[in-house]
């Protein structure tokens, strides 16, 4: 914005705007048609860019008639020098919203009803001739646009003192406007008795900074008063200097942006991304699990078969050689009875490997962590007894009930299960401990090895994304990251006690649900 001599009979300086139109239709015609005699002798008003995506709308067709820059683009009018504001006549909420959010810094925004109101008062400026009665249009405008913006606008004297404030500053900071006007601006917003920067070092003001540069600045506070339900709110500020004849600051124009809302969504977005991309690492990682698991699950279902083989051709041979005797028939009934159970043993495994590699929703719920270990223990027994690892159980006697993921559970205790029996590749002893800890209504489950242990110098990183201490063929080091995050997850905690040549044991709580 400048200062123009118009060289009218009173000499005044007229204000000069450089204006942009977001929406080039009916409105944006009307307006450019309003503007081509320059009713105004107080204000200059420059049209320099009208941004529409729709090329034959009137308004855009008539600025390109006009020789003002026109562009599809919203992004483009930001690039357009010295642009003070943007009119936005498109009647969309969501068009002002993102103008809102994508202007730079010192660019103001108004709705398409200042065409209203300009046109109302080019006739009074007719009628209007002396100093005095153009002195009281000008203010009525000013009066107009701080009134009239939807953000929360305060004016400022260099002494910290307020000198006027809209309506929706006077809402936000929960005060009457008697209180407010006259009153420190840091007493008022913070309930402080000095400015932000001496009584909250860390706070950054932009008056101060305004005052020291002369130039606009920007900063974002944290207001705890601000709400209903008193929850903080948060507040992109902006300072504009109104400098008097001389080049010196006499008053600072304050505005208010309220960011809470979009701050909320902006995290709201990215803790719904972490969520799904842990799901999909937690998945991933049942992936790795089950092609383990099926490794050593081929030779736990290869010795049943070879046994249903053998029976098989044993009963052949007793068949061809005729009718089988009582004697054949008993032993046909109990190899019947082995090759029944062996085969119920193989579906056991399959139907095991198929329920675990099933990916499903994410729903807690009421689960036994004791049903959930046995599962996990069925699953990796037969490996254990490959390496010649001992197991020991001692799970509670009283179901270990809390609100949970079972697959995650599952994925979480057969991370520890495997950990332990790499670690104990020349044979050990593997414990397995749940119990019930009624005093603090938790939930205690201990897997315990015998291995090589973690050294101190480790222990602060094992649940870091990455970290590992296998070589590279053995691990990108994800596994006890996920199980960190899976108790986490479950509102409970893990540690680990570990002595390097002992062994380790990582205990977890849970709450009871």
């Amino acid at each position: 914005m400048k200062k123009k001599d118009k060289g009218h009979e009173k000499n005044l300086e007229s204000l000069s705007f450089n204006l942009a139109i977001l929406g080039g239709g009916k409105a944006c015609r009307s307006f450019l048609e309003f503007l081509k005699n320059q009713p105004f002798s107080y204000l200059d008003i420059n049209i320099v860019g009208v941004c529409d995506i729709n090329p034959r709308a009137q308004g855009f067709c008539l600025a390109k008639k006009m020789g003002i820059y026109t562009t599809d683009n919203l992004r483009n009018l930001f690039e357009i020098k010295e642009l003070d504001a943007i009119i936005v006549m498109t009647g969309s909420r969501d068009a002002l919203l993102d103008l809102i959010r994508l202007r730079p810094e010192g660019l103001a925004v108004f709705e398409h009803r200042s065409l209203a109101f300009l046109k109302e008062h080019s006739i009074t400026d007719h009628i209007l001739k002396s100093l005095d009665q153009q002195v009281a249009v000008e203010r009525g405008v000013s009066d107009f646009l701080i009134q009239q913006a939807n953000e929360r606008i305060v004016i400022l004297n260099p002494d910290f003192t307020i000198s006027e404030a809209n309506d929706s500053y006077i809402k936000a900071v929960g005060k009457s406007k008697e209180d407010v006007i006259g009153a420190h601006c840091y007493k008022v917003t913070h309930g402080v008795r000095a400015p932000c920067t001496a009584s909250h070092p860390g706070l950054g003001c932009p008056l101060v900074e305004t005052l020291k540069t002369g130039q606009s600045a920007h900063v974002i506070h944290e207001h705890s008063h601000a709400s209903l339900d008193g929850q903080p709110t948060y507040c992109d500020m902006v300072t504009y200097p109104i400098k008097d004849r001389d080049g010196r600051i006499a008053h600072v124009i304050e505005v208010w942006r309220d960011i809470t809302d979009q701050l909320s969504s902006r995290l709201e977005r990215r803790v719904n991304a972490i969520k799904d991309d842990f799901k999909k690492l937690v998945q991933e990682d049942r992936m790795i699990s089950l092609g383990k698991l099926v490794a050593s699950s081929v030779h736990e279902i290869n010795n049943p078969i070879q046994g249903l083989l053998t029976f098989s051709d044993l009963m052949q041979e007793i068949l061809k050689d005729g009718s089988p005797d009582p004697k054949d028939l008993e032993n046909f009934k109990e190899y019947l009875s082995l090759m029944s159970r062996e085969l119920a043993r193989c579906g056991d495994i399959i139907s095991g490997l198929l329920s675990f590699s099933r990916q499903s929703e994410i729903e807690y719920k009421d689960v036994d962590l004791n049903e959930i270990l046995d599962q996990v223990l069925a699953l990796t027994h037969h490996k254990m007894e490959i390496q010649n690892i001992q197991l020991n159980t001692r799970l509670s006697s009283t179901p270990l009930i809390i609100n949970g993921h079972p697959n995650q559970l599952q994925q979480c205790f057969l991370n520890l299960i495997f950990n332990a029996i790499e670690v104990m590749d020349l044979g050990g002893r593997l414990t397995v401990i749940s119990d019930l800890d009624r005093a603090h209504k938790s939930v205690l489950v201990n897997i315990q090895d015998t291995g090589c242990g973690i050294p101190e110098e480790s222990l602060g990183h094992i649940f870091d994304p990455f970290f590992t201490t296998k070589q590279e063929d053995e691990g990108i080091g994800m596994g006890l990251s996920i199980v960190y995050g899976i108790v986490k997850n479950h509102g409970g905690e893990i540690t680990v006690d570990s002595r390097v040549g002992k062994g380790t044991s990582f205990t977890m709580r849970f709450p009871t649900a």
